[in-house]
């Protein structure tokens, strides 16, 4: 499994898989250490490892004792290979009448390995102070202040509200279609916890090379992708990782990949509103968004709010695909709409979007995504649906594009 603090300094004498199980160790500790009855692992704002050396930045309740708490985690990390640990706590303000004093002064630095948890003589904690939090002075980043991509054009993020609507093949099938239309495209599987794009595009057993500390994308039917789930050592190997590394993970994939010049970049999100989807929105400049829904209502209920967060993060809706609009049956050829009528068309109005296009509810579209043959690649009998929605995308996309920075050179 590729690791990715080593940005943060693991230590070169480890391997892929000593990185992945030691991070495993730390995250079961951690997951496992209850201050009062809470996991201590919900206090955790930030953690960082830097070889055998773990940084933690802590919210810590205020009837807790930092030194104690930091002593039992030395000892619990210690057969694990953690030597060092540091913290940075911040402790809330005591309440109103309450005679009890917070400590002045957190210990320095703790020594995992000696049995007096003795204090390193260079202070590297900084007790955060028992008032008030600090106000906030900077801003979080807006679309409007991030540059453009030197090599990247147009940024597509298809996104869903909700798990199980088809989106990631339709990410899959928009992408092949906006290429058959003669762009040159790129995908960024931002899916962290369900990678499907390598299967689907049948590069499953491709591993991307590392050039310059850099990502060489992987070439799928003539587009550059690259995915976690290229990077994982196998189809069940899981992805247990918190909100801050699965947004590192997708930041990475981003910044230390050397893209080729691309028109479009189509980026697979994960279902919901959550960090991964925040961290995009904030860091990467996204040109518009795809929402792709199925008409049942409570399918429509979680695209809308998938809608709001664009749009409360000034990233422009593109328009909508109804996925599994009409169902034919193979056998006497009648069709129904399973999952309702009109969903698609009903929310693209509410909200004053395009509705791209409608896909119908069809085994012939799974069985070829499961193959690593997406309809697009196959050109089967639902391939027009797909580059009817990429020319309904091409058409209207210019007036949403970011400006190109010519002077910035990699």
């Amino acid at each position: 499994m590729f690791n990715f603090i080593k940005k943060i300094g693991s230590s070169k004498s480890e391997t892929p898989q000593q990185q992945a199980e030691l991070d495993s160790a730390v995250d079961k500790v951690l997951l496992g250490y209850q201050v009062g009855s809470t996991s201590v692992a919900t206090m955790v704002t930030g953690l960082e490892r830097a070889g055998d050396q773990l940084t933690l930045d802590l919210r810590l309740p205020h009837a807790s004792d930092p030194e104690i708490i930091q002593q039992e985690l030395g000892q619990l990390l210690h057969p694990h290979g953690i030597k060092v640990i540091h913290m940075n706590v911040r402790l809330p303000a005591p309440a109103k009448g309450d005679s009890k004093t917070l400590p002045k002064q957190m210990p320095k630095t703790i020594d995992a390995m000696s049995n007096n948890n003795k204090a390193t003589s260079k202070p590297v904690t900084n007790t955060k102070s028992p008032n008030a939090e600090p106000p906030i002075t900077k801003a979080a980043p807006t679309q409007a202040s991030l540059p453009p991509h030197p090599h990247i054009r147009h940024i597509i993020v298809v996104a869903s509200g909700k798990g199980g609507v088809g989106k990631s093949t339709t990410t899959v099938n928009i992408a092949l279609a906006l290429q058959k239309l003669g762009n040159r495209v790129g995908v960024l599987d931002a899916d962290i916890y369900g990678p499907s794009m390598p299967t689907m595009l049948g590069v499953d057993q491709v591993k991307p090379e590392l050039e310059n500390e850099q990502f060489i994308p992987i070439n799928a039917h003539g587009m550059a992708m690259l995915s976690i789930g290229s990077l994982l050592d196998g189809d069940n190997t899981p992805v247990a990782w918190r909100g801050p590394k699965a947004t590192g993970a997708l930041m990475q994939l981003y910044n230390q990949t050397n893209w080729p010049q691309l028109d479009y970049l189509v980026i697979d999100m994960p279902p919901g509103t959550g960090d991964i989807q925040l961290t995009l929105a904030q860091r990467i400049p996204v040109t518009g968004a795809v929402i792709v829904t199925t008409p049942q209502h409570i399918a429509l209920l979680d695209a809308q709010k998938g809608i709001e967060m664009f749009n409360k993060t000034n990233i422009p809706v593109l328009g909508v695909v109804e996925n599994m609009a009409l169902h034919t049956c193979s056998n006497c050829n009648h069709t129904e709409a399973i999952f309702g009528v009109g969903g698609g068309e009903r929310i693209a109005e509410q909200y004053h979007v395009p509705l791209l296009g409608q896909l119908p509810l069809a085994s012939g579209i799974r069985a070829q995504v499961d193959k690593g043959e997406p309809s697009v690649l196959v050109d089967d009998e639902f391939a027009p649906y797909y580059l009817s929605i990429a020319k309904n995308i091409e058409a209207n996309i210019d007036k949403f594009a970011k400006p190109v920075d010519d002077k910035r050179i990699f």
